[in-house]
């Protein structure tokens, strides 16, 4: 199939508010007539209908051709142009594989693949195997989003108790089957010498003139030092740890500890961490998702030719298998996000900037999948967790019909368990951690320390805003498969504990904010995750 007449057809439908799926394009494109099998498809379809289907490009091809006085009534507006005109004035957006791969196009070449990984299947609960022909059938897919949440913080001291008292009850309770611990106030009474441990919050972390760590630890009940030889094996993983995250150490008391001046010498040291025995789930059919983030529509150095070659090659065979695309934030650049924001902006009103990636959502094959939370550029508030977008910029960007939740959320597709966070607190990670443990150029090893620690934002206080909720929304209470992030603009992916980490770049060139703190971006990388076994395979589209 030519090319230019699917990305015609694609552009014509979306100027008329429909999506379309794959196989409908390829019907329409392959119709004697294209222009007027989209007007019989038009008409056919039903009108609260978003997509236009497979089964709505039958009918209309299906319907007797258009007589010759219906045919002189055809205005020039609703007939498709001219294969160069379209060419040169659309991105592309194709359903072939064909298209030559060239190296200044990317041509969603693999530039990266990952090892297999093995995993018990999931039941997802829904239809799993795709039909003979290779296209798929309505209700195949199954996705569902958890994570959703309705603010109910006050901003008032007790909700503050309230979130931190939370996170250490939900955290303990993963810590208490390893150690045999006792309050801080029940630990400050017993006999010097005693064994003893402790689960509590990270209160203070400081070294002492000899390099040992000295850490105060705070439960319910009080607070109790511990102190960490910097010979003890575990002593490296000291450096790593922030205030606020919750950890259990075993130890002896000291001699001294009846006088109320007694230290816990630690023996064990012991995150809240992801089991190393963690089998991941896996989908049961040959399905996969793609996961991006970081998209800034309304930015000057927004790519979208790049987001046009993405979206050429979902509609590609290639991709058939590409029945996901999850969104891990800022849709948009959004406005008064850093000093001089409003000098590299394209669009500067917040509504436009979401009109427009509506229009780019439009490019996407019509029967996809798509899940999206905010980030820190979108129209949502800062302090984590955010919720979903409101109501009227859900109704902006409702074309696609895809489904928002709040940051964090967890999105299970296919029976594999996606958690999605934006990622402002990798940030602080890189800057309070050695480098060795999180740096820009790794960030899923920062990631990995978020899944050590089971939080995605640890420490309250820093650069990472906090809301004060009665319940601990940003706790990992629950493993997941595959942990997505994005934020930083920089590709990593890497397994922490058999759990897929990836955070996926972005789709906007260095702006001059980003040069001025030397922040190198990773451009238009696309990865693809295979659900059926989570291989990873990562697509360049700069």
């Amino acid at each position: 199939m030519p090319r230019e007449s699917t990305v015609r057809i694609v552009r014509e439908l979306a100027d008329r508010g429909y999506n379309a799926d794959r196989e409908a394009v390829t019907l329409l494109a392959g119709a004697s007539d294209p222009s007027r099998a989209i007007e019989r498809a038009v008409e056919t379809a039903p009108d609260d209908a978003l997509v236009l289907s497979a089964e709505h490009a039958r009918e209309a091809l299906d319907k007797p051709p258009l007589s010759a006085d219906q045919n002189e009534n055809r205005t020039d507006s609703t007939a498709l142009g001219s294969a160069a005109e379209n060419a040169q004035d659309n991105p592309s957006v194709s359903t072939a594989n064909d298209r030559p791969k060239s190296p200044d196009d990317g041509g969603g070449s693999a530039v990266e693949t990952k090892g297999s990984r093995q995993g018990g299947a999931a039941d997802s609960g829904g239809e799993t195997a795709g039909s003979a022909e290779g296209g798929r059938r309505e209700g195949e897919q199954d996705i569902a989003v958890s994570g959703d949440i309705l603010s109910r913080g006050t901003g008032e001291y007790g909700d503050f108790v309230a979130v931190f008292r939370d996170r250490y009850e939900t955290l303990a309770g993963k810590l208490r089957g390893r150690v045999n611990h006792r309050p801080t106030d029940a630990v400050a009474s017993m006999p010097g010498g005693s064994d003893a441990a402790i689960i509590g919050m990270v209160a203070e972390i400081r070294s002492t003139a000899s390099g040992h760590w000295l850490i105060e630890l705070e439960d319910t009940n009080g607070t109790f030092p511990c102190l960490v030889m910097k010979d003890r094996e575990f002593a490296s993983a000291v450096p790593t740890m922030l205030h606020d995250e919750v950890v259990a150490v075993e130890g002896t008391l000291s001699d001294d500890n009846g006088d109320g001046d007694g230290v816990l010498f630690v023996d064990a040291l012991h995150f809240p961490d992801v089991p190393r025995t963690h089998s991941p789930s896996t989908a049961d059919r040959e399905v996969s998702a793609a996961l991006i983030s970081d998209v800034h529509v309304g930015s000057q150095e927004f790519r979208a030719d790049a987001w046009a070659r993405f979206a050429d090659w979902l509609h590609t065979d290639e991709a058939a298998d590409v029945e996901y695309l999850l969104i891990a934030g800022d849709m948009v650049e959004g406005v008064g996000v850093y000093p001089d924001q409003d000098e590299e902006l394209d669009i500067v009103d917040i509504y436009d900037q979401y009109e427009q990636f509506a229009e780019y959502l439009k490019d996407v094959p019509g029967e996809m999948e798509i899940v999206m939370i905010p980030g820190n550029h979108d129209a949502v508030r800062l302090a984590e967790p955010q919720p979903a977008f409101d109501e009227e910029l859900r109704e902006i960007m409702a074309a696609h019909d895809a489904r928002i939740s709040a940051n964090p959320s967890t999105v299970t597709v296919e029976g594999v368990s996606v958690l999605m966070y934006h990622g402002v607190s990798l940030d602080e990670l890189i800057a309070e951690l050695p480098e060795d443990a999180a740096s820009y150029e790794r960030p899923h090893d920062a990631m990995a320390q978020l899944l050590k620690k089971r939080h995605v934002a640890p420490q309250y206080g820093g650069g990472t805003r906090i809301a004060p909720e009665p319940e601990d929304h940003l706790v990992i209470e629950e493993v997941p498969d595959v942990f997505h992030t994005g934020h930083v603009h920089k590709l990593g992916y890497g397994t922490y504990h058999n759990v897929l980490t990836i955070n996926s770049s972005c789709w906007q060139s260095q702006t001059a904010f980003q040069r001025s703190v030397n922040l190198d971006p990773d451009v238009a990388y696309a990865p693809i995750v295979d659900l059926s076994t989570l291989d990873l395979t990562i697509r360049q589209f700069a």
